[in-house]
C-alpha cells in the first residue's frame, strides 16, 4: 500500500512543515469533497531526481507509466499524493490514482495552476460520454504554490442542483479561495476530535454578524430536537436560546473551534465552527452540527455498566478475602495437623481466585493482564513450609493479557502446582542441595499460552502416573487444565539432566 507522506518524502523536495501542510488538508478535506460533491485529487510536483534515483517508489506500473509519459524537455511531473470521493454524491473515479505519475503536458489545467498560481475551471476530453470538467486550485504555503487540489465532476453524474446544492457549491468557492490565499487549512486542523460532525450531518452558514443565512434540513431537525421549533434565518443563536461559546471564539481568533454542549439533559449535540476569511477578516462562518445524543447515552450505559462490573468484582473478592480469614481463624483453633494443613491449602487456592478479581476490579473486561498477578502468586507459595532450606522463585517470560474465563483456572492451576513443588519436591528423605529453587517459565504463543513449572527436588518416582495421584493439588491441577482450559498437562524430569522435576501446561488460546 502506498501512503501520501511515504510519497512526499521520496518523490517531492517539499520541506517538513509544507508536507504538513498538505496533511491537515487532506485530514480536513471530506468537508471540501461533501461540499463540492466532488471526487478531488491531490497533485504535487515531482523532483525528477529522486525519482529516477529511488527504485522503491510506487507499486505496480507506476514507474513504467513515469517512462511512457515523458516527453523530452518536458521536466515537470505531477504525483498523485492524495484523493478522497464524496459522501454526498456518487463517485467520478472508479479506480484509486494516489501514486500515479504524469507528465504536466497530460494536465494542462493542473500546470496553468501551478504556473499561475491561480484557480482555473475547464474541460478534458477523456472518452467519457461527457467531457470531465476540472476545477484546479493552487495550494499555497508561506506564499509558496507547493501543491494543486483538483476538482473533478462531470453533470452527468452529479446530483440536481437546487437551493442546497447551490450553498454547498458557494461553500466550496469560498474555501477554494481560502487554500489559493493560503488561508485553509488552519494550523489548529491538526488536532482530530472522536464524532466530529460532517456536511451530511447538517450545515448552518452564519454571515459576519453571526446571523444564519442558511440551515441544511438535518440542521434544522437538529435544532427542533433542542427545542428551537422557529424559523431560525435571520437570528443569532443566542437569540434562539442556544449559547454556544465556539463561535464568539472562531470569530476572534480566526481559527476553528469544537464544542460538545447539551441543551437539555436529554439533548446533546457537537458543533465545529470554521470560520470563513476574506483579507484576513472573518466574513462568515461555517457550522457543522451533530446529534450524539444516542451515542452519549450508549457512552453513559456503558459507563454505568463498566461500574457495576468493577463493583461486582470487587464485591467478590471482599468476600474471598473474608472466607479466606474465616478459614485462617477456624485452622488456629483445630489441634489436628492434617485438618489444619487441609484448611490452609483451602485458604491459599481462595486467595489465587481472589487475585484475578483484584485486577478485574480495576480493569473490568474481557482480557487480564496476568503479569500483576504472578508476583502474588510467587508470595502465596513463599508461604509454604520449605523445611528449613532457603529458596528461590523466579519467574520467567510472560502471557501479556489472557482471556477473563482463563486467568481464574490458570491462576489456580499455577499456585497448586508452585505449591506441590514445594511441599513434596523437598519433603523428607530427600536431602540433596540446601538451596531450593523452583523456576516458572511461562509464554505467550501462536495458538495458546505454555507454563513450565521446574524445581531442583527429589523429581517425581519412576511409576508416577497423574491419572491415578492421590495428591489434591495435582488432581485439580489437572482436572482445570483439561476440563475448563481445554489444555494438557504433563510431567517428568528436568530436561537439562539435574535432579527435578517438569511439570507442562499447554493451553490452546481458543479456550
Amino acid at each position: 500500500m502506498t501512503y501520501p507522506a511515504d510519497l512526499a518524502r521520496e518523490l517531492t523536495s517539499l520541506e517538513s512543515e509544507a508536507r504538513s501542510h498538505l496533511e491537515r488538508l487532506m485530514s480536513t478535506w471530506p468537508l471540501l469533497s461533501d461540499l463540492s460533491f466532488s471526487d478531488l485529487i491531490l497533485h504535487v510536483p515531482v523532483d525528477n531526481l529522486s525519482l529516477t534515483s529511488n527504485e522503491s517508489v510506487g507499486s505496480g506500473g507506476n514507474r513504467d507509466a513515469f517512462a511512457r509519459r515523458s516527453h523530452p524537455g518536458d521536466e515537470l511531473h505531477f504525483v498523485v499524493l492524495g484523493q478522497i470521493r464524496p459522501a454526498t454524491s456518487q463517485t467520478f473515479f472508479e479506480h484509486d490514482l494516489i501514486g500515479q505519475i504524469y507528465a504536466a503536458g497530460e494536465l494542462p489545467l493542473v500546470r496553468e495552476s501551478w504556473e499561475k498560481g491561480i484557480i482555473v475551471f475547464g474541460e478534458l476530453d477523456e472518452g467519457r460520454e461527457e467531457p470531465t470538467r476540472y476545477q484546479c486550485i493552487p495550494v499555497r504555503w508561506n506564499n509558496e504554490v507547493i501543491a494543486v487540489l483538483s476538482r473533478a465532476w462531470s453533470p452527468l453524474i452529479g446530483r440536481k442542483t437546487g437551493g442546497l446544492e447551490r450553498t454547498y457549491l458557494t461553500l466550496f468557492a469560498r474555501f477554494a479561495q481560502m487554500i489559493a490565499d493560503g488561508v485553509f487549512p488552519f494550523v489548529t486542523d491538526d488536532d482530530t476530535f472522536e464524532d466530529a460532525p460532517r456536511v451530511g450531518d447538517g450545515v448552518i452558514v452564519l454571515d459576519h454578524l453571526k446571523h444564519i443565512i442558511f440551515a441544511s434540513p438535518n440542521a434544522v431537525n437538529a435544532l427542533h430536537r433542542m427545542g428551537i421549533m422557529s424559523s431560525v434565518t435571520g437570528s443569532t443563536l443566542t437569540e434562539l436560546g442556544l449559547r454556544v461559546e465556539a463561535i464568539d471564539v472562531a470569530y476572534t481568533k480566526h481559527l476553528p473551534v469544537i464544542e460538545e454542549f447539551e441543551r437539555r439533559p436529554d439533548v446533546i449535540a457537537i458543533l465545529r465552527c470554521i470560520p470563513l476569511i476574506e483579507d484576513a477578516n472573518v466574513v462568515g462562518a461555517v457550522l457543522l452540527i451533530r446529534d450524539v445524543t444516542d451515542l452519549r447515552r450508549r457512552d453513559r450505559l456503558l459507563l454505568s455498566k463498566d461500574a457495576a462490573i468493577r463493583e461486582v468484582h470487587h464485591r467478590v473478592k471482599n468476600n474471598l478475602q473474608t472466607i479466606s480469614s474465616l478459614l485462617r481463624l477456624q485452622s488456629r483453633r483445630l489441634n489436628d495437623n492434617a485438618a489444619k494443613q487441609a484448611l490452609s491449602e483451602a485458604e491459599r487456592r481462595i486467595a489465587a481466585i481472589a487475585l484475578v478479581h483484584e485486577i478485574l476490579a480495576r480493569e473490568p473486561g474481557d482480557q487480564v493482564p496476568f503479569g500483576e498477578i504472578m508476583p502474588a502468586l510467587i508470595r502465596l507459595a513463599r508461604d509454604g513450609e520449605f523445611h528449613g532450606r532457603e529458596v528461590t522463585i523466579e519467574c520467567e517470560g510472560s502471557l501479556g493479557e489472557v482471556p477473563a474465563e482463563v486467568a481464574t483456572p490458570l491462576a489456580v492451576v499455577i499456585a497448586e502446582l508452585t505449591q506441590n513443588a514445594v511441599e513434596h519436591a523437598f519433603a523428607e528423605p530427600f536431602t540433596g542441595l540446601p538451596h531450593v529453587k523452583i523456576n516458572l517459565a511461562i509464554d505467550a504463543i501462536r495458538n495458546g499460552f505454555v507454563v513450565e513449572v521446574i524445581d531442583n527436588g527429589m523429581g517425581f518416582p519412576d511409576d508416577f502416573d497423574i491419572e491415578k495421584t492421590k495428591s489434591l493439588g495435582l488432581s485439580i491441577a489437572r482436572d482445570l487444565v483439561c476440563s475448563q482450559l481445554s489444555g494438557e498437562l504433563s510431567i517428568g524430569g528436568r530436561k537439562d539432566g539435574i535432579n527435578g522435576a517438569s511439570v507442562v501446561i499447554v493451553i490452546p488460546r481458543s479456550s
